[in-house]
């Protein structure tokens, strides 16, 4: 039987430690074995930190909960969708927690998946209706590029791509994708949009309405709590700000944002709870896929283009997600690889089948778990986290679509700041390695891709290379992987000239 000290004195007269209670013992074996399993201390990491980093995430990431459905229930010329927004909601939660709890628990890295945004509009705006290509003819294609990403991560070729990049260009990477992220921030909160010029302030070169002011509010208070080294500074940002959100919400009754009759609205959705918080979620979108059926539809020649347009813009944004969170996390190893990287790319090849399976679009890494990251996540505990509350937000999906952009966007201006200031360890006196870090940099927030940045940093390499007569130092798999940008860059014109439409 264990018994505590009456004094806390030895019978010597020492002080002597507290001999533990069984319960406590078990408490300590218990997080002993998940610190062990997660490497937690290793990595310079707490258990609470990484569960604040799976909040911010999640929270960072909810509103793919609202948009997903928004863009995959679009009916197109009588092709139906394959069920109501609440089913794609319950679909695309259930899909992006169980591939992010694998992300945990295989590669033990902090960084979640869901659907993709640029791929689900480009099956919705591209795809379906194309020769009366359906929703489920679609989701095939998807499948089928996350097979063919698979087996590439399997033979060895995706990682080997991924390691073939030099260092300076990985950073570069990083760098480009947290302008990109704090420009995203920027845009959705509605503090930038488009105007007389590309780009302007706010309305009409004019900061106006309460949801900016919920943004500032939240940015202002996430950059003075960080600074002043609050934890859960990012955390305590997006709840406060919600709040805040909710409480203009119920006086001013602003209603959704619309260009035209309501430019001052809240975006993606209104901090308002109407009926009750839970609910049961339906799961129809499991299974509805055609596998084959867009042969069919488009041709063979039609769907190898399709697939490697799908394939292009996964194989690379994952690398340079995992890039920017690795080097945010200080993960990364000399070469600028991060830890367990074949397991990574499997999990995320995984969440492409996953996704297209599920009905709910290609399921990739979002770069919005650099969030959770600068919240201080630094293990596959943070996923779990973010996964669980993904699997719990199929019941209360009225709760979580409460957070409107204005509330979450200014963690993503902040962590753009925290990934820029690794610009400082590329080397801008080498014009071999400057100048392609430059474009890859400016061509992510500018073209508004991951994907269109990493491509025109790979392909302006290797023109300065071939240009310096340094062709010998050019990576082979970077010439294979800068021609395959060059066929992607101009897919329009191939396709024109092969009669494909």
């Amino acid at each position: 039987m264990f018994r505590l000290p009456r004094s806390g004195l030895g019978e010597s007269g020492t002080v002597s430690t507290p001999t533990p209670t069984p319960t406590s013992v078990k408490q300590t074996d218990s997080l002993s074995a998940i610190d062990r399993f997660f490497h937690i201390t290793e990595r310079g990491s707490t258990v609470g930190r990484e569960v604040r980093g799976g909040l911010v995430t999640f929270f960072t990431m909810a509103y793919i909960l609202v948009l997903n459905p928004l863009v995959l229930s679009t009916p197109h010329e009588g092709i139906a969708p394959l069920g109501t927004s609440e089913q794609i909601a319950a679909g695309t939660a259930f899909v992006a927690g169980v591939m992010t709890i694998l992300m945990g628990l295989i590669a033990n890295y902090p960084m979640a998946l869901a659907a993709g945004l640029g791929i689900n509009a480009m099956i919705a705006y591209t795809l379906v209706g194309m020769n009366g290509m359906t929703y489920a003819d679609a989701m095939g294609l998807v499948v089928i590029e996350g097979i063919i990403i698979l087996i590439l991560v399997l033979t060895g070729f995706r990682e080997a791509v991924f390691k073939a990049v030099p260092p300076d260009i990985k950073t570069a990477i990083s760098v480009g994708i947290g302008l990109f992220i704090a420009l995203i921030g920027l845009v959705d909160a509605k503090v930038v949009r488009a105007g007389g010029t590309p780009l302007e302030l706010g309305l009409g070169g004019s900061l106006q309405g309460w949801p900016v002011l919920v943004f500032l509010f939240g940015l202002f208070l996430i950059l003075v709590l960080h600074v002043r080294k609050v934890k859960g500074s990012i955390l305590i940002g997006i709840v406060a700000s919600t709040i805040l959100a909710a409480v203009i919400e119920a006086f001013a009754h602003l209603g959704a944002f619309d260009e035209e009759t309501n430019p001052t609205g809240w975006s993606l959705s209104i901090p308002s709870l109407d009926g009750a918080p839970i609910e049961l979620p339906s799961l129809a979108t499991l299974g509805q896929f055609s596998l084959l059926g867009s042969i069919e539809k488009v041709g063979v020649v039609s769907v190898v283009l399709l697939v490697f347009s799908l394939m292009l813009a996964d194989f690379f944004d994952t690398m340079g997600t995992m890039v920017a969170i690795g080097a945010e996390g200080k993960l990364l190893d000399k070469d600028g690889n991060p830890p367990r990287t074949r397991e990574i790319l499997v999990v995320d090849s995984l969440g492409a089948i996953a996704g297209g399976a599920g009905g709910v679009s290609s399921n990739t890494s979002y770069i919005e778990s650099a969030a959770g990251v600068g919240e201080g996540a630094r293990t596959g505990l943070a996923s779990i986290v973010t996964g669980v509350l993904f699997l719990a937000s199929m019941f209360i999906a009225p709760v979580v679509s409460m957070v409107p952009y204005e509330a979450a966007t200014p963690a993503l201006v902040v962590v753009g700041f925290l990934m820029m200031t690794q610009v400082t360890d590329i080397n801008w006196k080498s014009p071999d390695i400057a100048l392609p870090a430059f474009i890859t940099i400016i061509m992510m927030p500018f073209s508004y891709s991951i994907t269109n940045g990493i491509g025109a940093g790979f392909v302006s390499y290797l023109v300065i290379q071939i240009a310096r007569g340094k062709v010998k130092d050019i990576h082979p798999l970077m010439w294979v992987a800068s021609v395959l940008f060059v066929i992607y860059f101009t897919l329009t014109p191939i396709k024109a000239i092969l009669g494909i439409s």
